[in-house]
């Protein structure tokens, strides 16, 4: 039984309209890949209120680089944990300790008052700066820095999960590194120190 010449055509007509194609996609040129360059979009302005009550803003940092963390006071053991390796880090970066300004700021600014944040951070090293504020100026500030945060629990005792980066700022302001939880006082000097003029 012979086939339709309407049958036969129909294949080889589709295999015309697919080898047109695939030769009109040779000629076209070669498309560039999308260049992604340029500076880590991390910081930027924040107001908050320090251990004695005064309102800072990021440009009162301005001409110091800053090792900034996010976390809260009621945090049972990485909030610490990081600070006390931040101060172990200060001691070890000596002279060049002097051009740091470690900062923490509260995610938790219910519990975390003034006089909290105060007591607290005076169990750490003495250049460390304190700040909390409203939950909307700890928000803006957060989210300059893209740290996650989010109250986990009820009652008095919730905890508050939050990522815990150190970011490290030039006197510009602007990034230059980060920290990772679980990186020594060593490693957190050398490569400071190796940044600080």
């Amino acid at each position: 039984m012979n086939k339709s010449p309407a049958r036969l055509w129909l294949p080889l007509a589709f295999l015309a309209a697919i080898a047109l194609g695939f030769l009109l996609l040779q000629m076209l040129p070669p498309v560039e890949p999308e260049r992604t360059e340029g500076e880590a979009q991390i910081g930027g302005l924040f107001e908050l209120i320090d251990t004695t009550g005064t309102q800072r803003k990021a440009s009162d940092f301005r001409g110091q680089y800053m090792l900034l963390f996010f976390g809260y006071t009621f945090c049972p053991d990485v909030c610490p944990v990081t600070l006390q390796t931040v101060s172990r880090a200060m001691e070890k970066l000596g002279a060049k300790g002097k051009k740091v300004t470690p900062i923490f700021i509260t995610l938790d600014p219910e519990r975390d008052s003034v006089e909290i944040m105060r007591a607290y951070i005076g169990n750490f090293h003495p250049r460390f700066v304190g700040l909390t504020g409203t939950p909307e100026q700890i928000a803006k500030a957060a989210k300059a820095y893209h740290v996650y945060y989010a109250k986990a629990g009820e009652g008095e005792d919730y905890l508050v999960d939050h990522s815990s980066i150190l970011f490290f700022m030039g006197p510009d302001g602007k990034f230059q590194t980060h920290f990772s939880h679980g990186a020594t006082a060593e490693k957190i000097a050398g490569e400071i120190s190796r940044r600080v003029d």
